[in-house]
């Protein structure tokens, strides 16, 4: 199966590459999706920008993929199964959950020039950034890419109820599948309290897994493509 990788805020393409050796070793084909305006050096993008390169990658794969999103881009991968129901075969949401329809994209932090740049590292400290150690963060940094003000305040729009019908599996890096459990009874992920066949899968890691466990996700990418 057709594995898609979507990076989160700040993330280029290349973040994938030790989890797409580990995809493609497991017999599956990795696809890490490039997102206009954050590393394939294009002018800067939307939020509609950045879900049509998304649909793109779909609608190339063979057969129906599993459509993983890290992140902020959880909300990339189910804006997919939602453009794309017949086509999707399963969602994983890595580190994150997909937001609501009218929702903002990521509006999380400020905006500078145009763009919201990777904040520091402040934001971050405890769970999420635990496992990185002051070299994986000075790379991480260094290599950050600045959301364009088009994609992180770009609004969701989700218009087709099958994508509910669509399986989907979290993977609980910084949380765990009780935590993650508990957040959608409670009301907090409405679009997940409404998924008829969902998963929750713990991985012993920060909110970057693709950085300090790329092994370990690659599995649980390949057992959730079945």
């Amino acid at each position: 199966m057709d594995i898609l990788l979507i990076g989160g805020l700040w993330l280029d393409a290349s973040a994938w590459d030790e989890v797409a050796s580990a995809i493609e070793a497991l017999g599956h084909r990795p696809v890490p999706v490039a997102l206009p305006g954050q590393g394939d050096g294009a002018a800067p993008a939307t939020l509609a920008d950045q879900v049509a390169a998304v649909l793109t990658a779909v609608d190339a794969a063979h057969g129906r993929p599993l459509v993983a999103g890290h992140s902020a881009a959880c909300t990339l991968a189910w804006l997919a199964a939602d453009a794309r129901p017949d086509k999707v075969g399963k969602v994983a949401f890595i580190g994150g959950f997909p937001a609501a329809d009218g929702a903002a994209y990521a509006d999380f932090f400020e905006i500078a020039d145009g763009v919201m740049p990777f904040p520091g590292w402040e934001p971050f400290e405890g769970p999420d950034a635990a496992d990185l150690d002051e070299e994986a963060r000075r790379s991480f940094a260094a290599a950050a890419v600045p959301v364009p003000e088009g994609v992180a305040k770009g609004v969701v729009r989700l218009t087709d109820e099958r994508r509910f019908e669509v399986p989907a599996v979290v993977v609980c890096p910084e949380f765990t599948p009780a935590q993650a459990r508990e957040w959608i009874d409670g009301g907090d992920v409405p679009e997940l309290a409404r998924v008829k066949h969902l998963d929750l899968v713990d991985l012993d890691s920060g909110h970057w897994p693709m950085i300090t466990e790329p092994a370990a996700l690659a599995r649980l990418l390949t057992e959730a493509a079945g």
